[in-house]
């Protein structure tokens, strides 16, 4: 078989497509697939918007001539690129999709108050928020198969008008590194770690604003860093939390519990596909305030409990393997001709 892959980020770029591009590019070939052709977003980024796109067409154009499929690893950057030239040569488009783009632009950039739930049964005012929807479902719809990160997401995609045949759950892979620093926190506090992105929906506010009361817990928000650093705090954590009131599929959860730490997470999107509540972390109501510090209070006041959780949730390591997320992917991808 041979494969184009459109990404929208190619290391040394940081994010989780560049993570994904270079797995795929290493075990891609043990199954069959020798023939990758990448067709990088950065190459084009410099050249003014509408052009750039215009040009990353050609270019995969270019590059699926020669093949037999190609796989896209968003559904507007790149994806919408690759829809055009799949469309004009008649070639299957797989395309990859890790959360609703138009929603996630909506909340930074265009007055979306909306949680994920609710946007998309709802219609939207903004006109580039319709648009950047109509794009995203035309590229979902134009493919034979779309590969998510949760069944939660297939959800989501579904309440696009996509077939749910077409979608298939494959988790994303989660490699933790040989060597974590480590990392020494203050005598006789309770640190409380969270990590991600400083956007609106990961509730990070809360988490500081709920310690205040507690003089002897720390927080500290894991964001910007480097990720071996951010490792680092995760695993010298008494606990980590996601506060977020959305989530595909969060890594950053993924290798709280692949550390062993113990975990609290809002009861939303992908987080209850990983946690069995009481069982290998706790689930809480999003925005709910009380909730979360009577789980810090319970984690804190029963360390031994904690642990026990946080030791169960270790063992489920292999489901976010490298080797069973490439395999799922090339079968997926050989079946798709």
């Amino acid at each position: 078989m041979r494969l184009v892959i459109a990404t929208p980020l190619y290391p040394p770029e940081i994010g989780g497509p560049a993570t994904y591009i270079k797995e795929l590019e290493k075990g891609l070939p043990s199954h069959g697939i020798k023939d990758i052709s990448i067709v990088k977003f950065s190459e084009v980024r410099h050249l003014p918007k509408f052009l750039r796109h215009y040009v990353y067409y050609r270019r995969v154009l270019k590059a699926l001539r020669n093949a037999d499929a190609v796989l896209a690893l968003d559904p507007v950057s790149v994806g919408y690129p690759a829809h055009c030239a799949a469309k004009k040569l008649k070639k299957p488009l797989i395309v990859k999709i890790v959360g609703d783009y138009a929603w996630e632009q909506g909340r930074q950039r265009f007055g979306v108050t909306q949680e994920l739930d609710e946007f998309v049964r709802t219609k939207q005012r903004s006109l580039f928020v319709q648009l950047l929807q109509k794009i995203q479902t035309r590229v979902a719809k134009g493919a034979v198969k779309i590969i998510v990160p949760s069944p939660y997401l297939k959800g989501i995609v579904s309440h696009w008008g996509v077939s749910e045949e077409k979608i298939v759950p494959i988790y994303n892979s989660v490699e933790l590194p040989k060597e974590i620093p480590v990392r020494e926190k203050e005598e006789g506090k309770f640190l409380i770690v969270s990590a991600g992105r400083r956007v609106p929906w990961k509730g990070f506010e809360a988490i500081e604003c709920v310690a205040e009361k507690h003089p002897h817990w720390q927080v500290f928000i894991a964001s910007g860093l480097p990720r071996i650093e951010m490792l680092a705090w995760m695993q010298a954590a008494d606990v980590f939390v996601l506060n977020s009131t959305y989530e595909g599929l969060s890594h950053v959860l993924i290798e709280a519990m692949m550390l062993g730490t113990p975990v609290i997470a809002t009861n939303v999107g992908g987080n209850p596909f990983l946690i069995e509540n009481g069982k290998t972390g706790i689930l809480i109501p999003s925005k709910d305030d009380d909730a979360l510090e009577e789980a810090l209070t319970n984690t804190e006041h029963d360390p031994g409990a904690a642990k026990n959780r946080a030791q169960l949730a270790q063992k489920n390591r292999e489901v976010f393997s490298s080797s069973r997320m490439v395999e799922l992917t090339a079968s997926l991808l050989t079946h798709s001709l």
